[in-house]
């Protein structure tokens, strides 16, 4: 299977727009010059996986979404990790979660 560059970089630009985000802010966050990402979204240059990696955390996105276009939210792949798991435990686990939960978003609104 080959990897399509060009697609990569079109779902990053197509990403960055639905986020408002311009070529510079995406850069920034992702620790890259504003002229490398231009590559990369033109399929001028070839990112690293640490790149990639780092592009994918600034958009907020798992890297599926940029590799094959699954559009995964890092918030909901999260969210489904949790009701897996969560799933899995016992009642008196659940309460206890629940508990540190509550914990922790009261400690948030101070």
């Amino acid at each position: 299977m080959a990897v399509d560059y060009n697609r990569i970089g079109k779902r990053i630009a197509e990403l960055r727009k639905s986020r408002g985000m311009t070529q510079a802010s995406l850069a920034e966050k992702a620790e890259i010059t504003n002229n490398f990402l231009s590559h990369i979204e033109r399929s001028y240059s070839i990112p690293s996986l640490e790149t990639l990696v780092r592009i994918c955390d600034a958009l907020g996105v798992t890297p599926d979404a940029v590799l094959l276009g699954t559009a995964t939210e890092q918030s909901a792949y999260l969210a489904d990790e949790f009701t897996g798991k969560f799933q899995a435990c016992t009642p008196a686990q659940k309460r206890f979660i629940l508990d540190m939960m509550d914990a922790l978003n009261r400690e948030n609104l101070r």
